[in-house]
């Protein structure tokens, strides 16, 4: 197999020659260029085992099986493995088939995605909610279509916002302002300066890379002196910060402040799905004006009953979120001790950074093949380049013992290496 294939794809032999076949050679020119920048992708082909997270079996190229821990997942509760979460999708999928049978708008409505959205209105104390088929539609159909629909409107976005939303920024069509990240003396110069005309401010909540977070209440302040509407992403935040689950807002108190609040049903819910949440008029009005949501198969019931389930269950319990922030705080105390380079944060996101692609993917490949650990290496365009790191994500079930031999596994590492131990300044490039 020529080296740059990726073994994580499956490819047909062909028989027959393609009438685009000459084409194909734009596409290995593109693939090329990622090679050369040392940022190409692989992905390890991983089974997750129900009732044993973070545990996984890894299927190496030679076609062996090994049991390894994954660090680096998104359901940071481990909520996709909840007995409660588990057996919805099942009872429901037994009761109702597999399928939604359609887009909502023909024949893919169902009485499980009704009760769920009902389930998140209700999460973020707003009037109603919407359900997309991932975070990312959500953003990008639901912020396109909200600012589209305000004649002459500004969008004020945070710099580091996420592609989802730059994208749907960019399809709304309006003008647009990037203030410096976190920076409320800039976004209130914006906004000065923008007069009278509509305004929407977007910003998140929590911003995965870096595991930073945004002064909600400041910025509804701002957003309240010069009329503006406000959307926040709460991505990953939902679940896992706020006496229900419901976010940094809800943790802040300003809940009630932020017009719309989008959110995932992914990450601390353990599910798919995305949503937003606001007044009935805007749910309204993006259910019916979307693209990204008219003209898109809906969630299947048995998930969204899931997701139902796990909403439901953090409600009313704060054990997960209890455990989680703790083995997050010693996963970056025993990290520290050993002098790696943790960037600090105020969130369960614990950047660990290299600073090189080459050796970010090398340092991933070395915790894989030699101590069963699994982290996938984040790269630009995710981070700037310069910043490349392991963004390592513990839940409640990573114990004191998994930390000890992470914390092991990546002495061991940045020793073999030669990797920048803590105290390394990491710079963003100017992009």
């Amino acid at each position: 197999m020529p080296a740059h294939r990726n073994p994580g794809l499956s490819l047909a032999p062909a028989a027959e020659v393609r009438a685009g076949a000459g084409y194909d050679g734009f596409f290995q020119t593109a693939l090329d260029s990622l090679h050369r920048e040392r940022r190409y992708r692989v992905f390890a082909d991983i089974e997750r085992v129900s009732g044993r997270f973070p545990t996984a079996r890894w299927r190496r190229p030679d076609g062996s099986l090994a049991d390894i821990t994954v660090w680096c997942s998104n359901d940071y509760l481990g909520m996709g493995q909840h007995p409660d979460v588990v057996n919805a999708l099942v009872d429901t999928a037994n009761r109702c088939g597999v399928g939604a049978g359609g887009t909502r708008n023909i024949a893919g409505n169902n009485s499980p995605l009704v009760d769920l959205e009902r389930e998140l209105a209700d999460l973020h104390g707003k009037e109603a909610g919407l359900v997309f088929t991932s975070g990312y539609v959500s953003n990008q159909a639901g912020l396109s279509t909200i600012a589209k629909l305000i004649p002459n409107c500004l969008i004020l976005s945070d710099a580091l916002n996420h592609n989802s939303m730059i994208e749907g920024v960019r399809h709304s069509g309006c003008d647009k302002q990037i203030f410096r990240h976190n920076d409320i003396a800039h976004l209130e110069e914006l906004l000065r300066a923008a007069g009278d005309r509509p305004k929407l401010i977007a910003f998140e909540s929590v911003y995965s890379m870096d595991g930073d977070v945004s002064p909600i209440g400041a910025i509804c302040d701002l957003a309240e002196r010069y009329g503006a509407m406000t959307y926040l992403d709460e991505v990953h935040a939902v679940g896992l910060y706020g006496e229900r689950g419901a976010g940094i807002a809800e943790r802040d108190g300003v809940m009630h402040r932020v017009d719309v609040i989008e959110g995932t049903l992914a990450k601390g819910f353990g599910c798919v799905g995305g949503y937003i949440t606001a007044s009935a008029a805007i749910c309204d009005a993006v259910r019916s004006f979307a693209p990204g949501f008219i003209f898109t198969t809906a969630l299947p019931p048995a998930v969204a009953a899931a997701a139902t389930a796990s909403v439901r269950h953090l409600k009313r319990s704060g054990v997960e979120r209890a455990a989680h922030q703790r083995q997050a705080a010693a996963t970056k105390a025993a990290l520290e001790a050993a002098d790696l380079p943790v960037l600090p944060t105020d969130t369960h996101i614990v950047p660990v950074m290299v600073g090189d692609a080459e050796l970010c993917k090398a340092a991933a490949d070395h915790l894989l093949e030699r101590h069963g650990i699994y982290i996938q290496p984040i790269n630009y365009p995710t981070v700037p380049r310069g910043t490349e790191r392991l963004r390592i994500t513990p839940s409640p079930f990573h114990d004191d013992a998994r930390i000890a031999r992470l914390t092991e596994a990546l002495s061991e590492t940045w020793a073999t290496l030669g990797l920048p131990r803590a105290g390394t300044e990491f710079v963003e490039a100017a992009e």
